[in-house]
């Protein structure tokens, strides 16, 4: 069992920057790949995955150049630098883990994650 707690969520002018976290804790969370994904009507949208030893990193087109994900397994943590937001990027934001994947992999759908954090809200507006 891991659990996931995500904080750094709030509010920021269009423009502005703001970095999550997902603080994990419980069994050898570093062996867990690690997702970021957003609440968008009806369903979680992919936004950002790493893989487990951070070597791999991939994001939606929609935020690819603005967002950065890493990790810190020495502290269990992954995080999400999200610069030059946008009005678009307001929703709640879900950091999630998964327990089966092999060195380098990284995955795009919510069904391939196991464990979700509570989620934070992020809401960009003037």
């Amino acid at each position: 069992q891991v659990q996931l707690i995500e904080s750094g969520g709030g509010w920021v002018q269009p423009g502005g920057s703001l970095r999550l976290s997902c603080e994990a804790s419980g069994r050898t969370p570093s062996m867990y790949a690690m997702g970021w994904f957003r609440q968008i009507p009806g369903r979680r949208e992919f936004v950002a995955a790493i893989s487990k030893n951070g070597a791999t990193t991939d994001y939606d087109n929609s935020v690819k150049g603005r967002f950065t994900i890493s990790r810190d397994n020495a502290k269990n943590t992954v995080f999400l630098q999200m610069n030059n937001l946008r009005p678009e990027d307001t929703t709640v934001y879900y950091c999630a883990a998964d327990q089966d994947s092999k060195d380098g992999e990284i995955w795009y759908g919510r069904d391939y994650y196991e464990y979700w954090g509570q989620g934070t809200q992020v809401t960009v507006s003037s």
